[in-house]
């Protein structure tokens, strides 16, 4: 069934903004100030007529793209940001929102795997150049036609059919990260990958064409799966059909790896109902417990496959062996003595990050270290003594190794309870300086 320009206004007026809505009329007059077609595409297109959220606008101009960006931003006080070499460009707004748009171009592929070659071309084989269906459709914005959905190979039908799928058989060979973005688009969206693009996904990794991907392409198709609401879903897929290989010969889904990533699941989801707003990133916690069963040099192997920048090679390395080593300590001082104070469990994890606790929140069995690290995350974390260095010069301390020595142990004080006001810490503080005359 045809959607109808009357229904796909209606639609914009339920799910956008306001400003939305004028922003999408007034690149419509733009079009009409120049003569030439323009239209919304790809995500957005999709997105709206699911009745999804997404801020990201991409348009489409049948002519000059860069040259409609200038005039567009002329007219309403933007800046441009324009690649010439793609005739892309983005209209950026006073408030930092962004209009990504493009001429329509096709973009055709000299090698599998390679990145492609663009050329001016009309808007049916600019979609056609698209990855899925679902991806294809496209609304007219000219204010004679606004709203009209442009539907040539039937993504709409596949929209309401809740399927992903390819446009041509080659699809996979010109562009093999097309597998990955299949397998988020199905678990994102809850769709399910068509049969026919099934059996394309495993003629494709039998015949190795995901080998041709750059690492660093690679990485940041699985990354994208990794950042996803639901990751879990995204890797079973991807173990199933096979793609692990492609990260390290030697990974493979197993009993004790799945057992890993649903305690990742579980923590991470925990972490984030904290709302504590430290930055982190989720899919290096997710990678390590992909990893987790892998040798060291397989690791560093798996890393080097994704072309992980050489410092944050060393840096994920460094979360695997660190975090064992402390926390295998830690456990020892556990069985010695039952129970840490809570300095004794700040001095700790002060140094780790985020994600090596999290990570060795989801690997480690003892409950104590659970607790422990939860305990640091909810109340000790944010802990800092309330003098300051100021304070210590005006009872005679040099500025020197002494200040951290003295404001340590301070705050040692204040993470037990054994300080609680200013004029405590002061005091502590002449205690300490008078033992040391």
């Amino acid at each position: 069934a045809q959607v109808k320009s009357r229904e796909v206004e209606g639609l914009m007026n339920k799910h956008l903004a306001r400003r939305s809505i004028d922003v999408l009329h007034d690149l419509g007059r733009t079009g009409d100030k120049l003569e030439v077609a323009i239209y919304a595409v790809g995500g957005f297109v999709r997105d709206l007529l699911l009745g999804h959220d997404n801020v990201d606008m991409d348009v489409t101009v049948d002519g000059d793209g860069i040259l409609f960006a200038e005039v567009f931003a002329a007219d309403f006080g933007c800046r441009v940001k324009s690649h010439q070499k793609f005739g892309t460009a983005v209209i950026v707004f006073a408030d930092g929102f962004k209009i990504d748009v493009a001429s329509t171009r096709l973009e055709y592929y000299l090698s599998p795997g390679a990145l492609p070659t663009v050329e001016r071309s009309s808007l049916k084989m600019d979609l056609y150049r698209r990855d899925f269906t679902v991806n294809t459709l496209a609304i007219r914005l000219n204010s004679e036609f606004f709203g009209q959905l442009i539907d040539y190979f039937g993504g709409y039908r596949d929209l309401q059919a809740r399927v992903i799928r390819v446009l041509h058989n080659l699809s996979f060979v010109e562009d093999p990260t097309r597998v990955f973005r299949a397998i988020r688009f199905e678990q994102r969206l809850d769709f399910k990958i068509a049969r026919h693009t099934e059996d394309l996904i495993k003629n494709a990794v039998k015949m190795d064409f995901l080998e041709k991907l750059g690492g660093r392409r690679l990485l940041s198709e699985l990354v994208q799966i990794l950042k996803e609401k639901e990751p879990l879903k995204g890797v079973w897929r991807m173990a199933s059909l096979g793609l692990f290989r492609f990260i390290h010969p030697s990974l493979q889904l197993t009993p004790p790896m799945q057992v890993m990533l649903e305690e990742v699941r579980y923590v991470v989801s925990w972490f984030e109902l904290l709302y504590l707003e430290r930055p982190y990133e989720r899919w290096a916690v997710y990678f390590l417990a992909l990893c987790e069963q892998l040798s060291d040099d397989q690791f560093w192997g798996a890393c080097t496959r994704l072309a992980v920048s050489e410092h944050y090679k060393e840096r994920l390395v460094e979360m695997r062996k660190l975090g064992d080593e402390l926390f295998a300590y830690i456990e020892q001082r556990l069985a010695r003595q039952g129970k840490l104070e809570n300095s004794e469990v700040y001095f700790f994890f002060r140094g780790l990050s985020v994600e090596e606790l999290l990570y060795q929140m989801a690997k480690n069995r003892s409950s104590e270290v659970k607790r422990c690290i939860s305990l640091y995350f909810t109340k000790l974390h944010g802990v800092h003594p309330q003098i300051g260095g100021e304070d210590l010069k005006r009872l005679g301390v040099e500025p020197g190794p002494r200040f951290r020595e003295l404001l340590d142990a301070v705050l040692s004080a204040r993470l037990n309870g054994r300080v609680v006001s200013r004029e405590d810490e002061l005091e502590l503080v002449k205690e300490l300086l008078g033992s040391s005359s």
